[in-house]
């Protein structure tokens, strides 16, 4: 896969070591839900490194005031991808805990691999947050441009996309088709298969999530 500006792959070490456990067909699922959270929380710390909106506020100490940078009021919107992504959400709250939550709902049409919409809601002003859009996997990228289109469409400025596990095609798709969007991807997988999913990979996020198979 190409670099791209765009594009920042973690393979930090102790994201790999979750990320290997997260593999696993033997984790459950309550450890398979506390490593995708632990792995958005590490992610999160190094995302909002730059670009997040910031206000200074006047601090006492015990011995002196000063002055302080601080993330701004309500600067701060997590929209996950249904359903997996809703996965992530708690791992950034570990940091923001008064982010607003957006939702926008789309499944893969098993025959075409095209994404499909059904579902889509969204904080009031959230054209002026920051938004972290979040999905445990970026397969083909489909439903990411989606929802990033769909963001844009109601005046959103600034998107940060977050995937846990991404194959190359799905990565260079979303890079490609929005160079103004920030992705980030803790691994980088080999490819897809012939039906979309990422190899290795780890399965189907969601079901892992909800032990619905």
């Amino acid at each position: 896969m190409k670099n791209y500006p765009n594009v920042v792959i973690f393979e930090h070490p102790l994201i790999r070591h979750k990320i290997a456990h997260l593999r696993d067909e033997k984790t459950s699922t309550k450890e398979f839900r506390e490593l995708i959270e632990e792995i958005t929380t590490l992610m999160t710390y190094e995302v909002l490194r730059e670009g997040v909106p910031t206000a200074v506020k006047t601090v006492k100490t015990p011995l002196e005031t000063c002055e302080q940078t601080v993330v701004a009021d309500n600067a701060i919107a997590i929209v996950p991808i249904l359903r997996a992504g809703l996965g992530m959400v708690s791992g950034i709250h570990t940091l923001f805990p008064a982010a607003r939550v957006g939702h926008i709902g789309m499944y893969r049409d098993e025959e075409t691999l095209e994404p499909k919409e059904y579902y889509c809601k969204l904080p009031d002003g959230i054209e002026d947050k920051l938004v972290l859009l979040v999905d445990p996997m970026l397969a083909t990228g489909g439903s990411a441009c989606d929802a990033i289109a769909l963001l844009k469409k109601r005046g959103c400025k600034n998107i940060k996309f977050m995937a846990i596990i991404g194959a190359p095609e799905g990565v260079s798709k979303v890079a490609e088709t929005y160079p103004d969007v920030n992705v980030y991807v803790s691994t980088l997988d080999r490819q897809l298969n012939e039906n979309g999913y990422i190899l290795p990979g780890l399965g189907d996020a969601g079901d892992r999530l909800f032990g619905t198979k």
